[in-house]
């Protein structure tokens, strides 16, 4: 079976830090409404997931 390709971002080092800050960024911007989640295994993260609820205006739920 064929593992599903992602950013496989790792904390080793300040370079590796660096870069889990700017993807944490990256989720971060324009989120109104939602959460990110990071997966750790082995002490490392390995994966940043991005959850986005969309609130509908007032008048459209009626």
């Amino acid at each position: 079976m064929d593992e599903v390709p992602r950013n496989d971002v790792r904390t080793n080092g300040p370079d590796q830090m660096s870069s889990l800050f700017d993807h944490i960024q990256l989720a971060l911007r324009g989120l109104k409404f939602g959460h990110i989640s990071l997966i750790v295994q082995d002490g490392r993260v390995v994966q940043v997931d991005r959850f986005e609820k969309v609130r509908l205006p007032e008048s459209s739920r009626k």
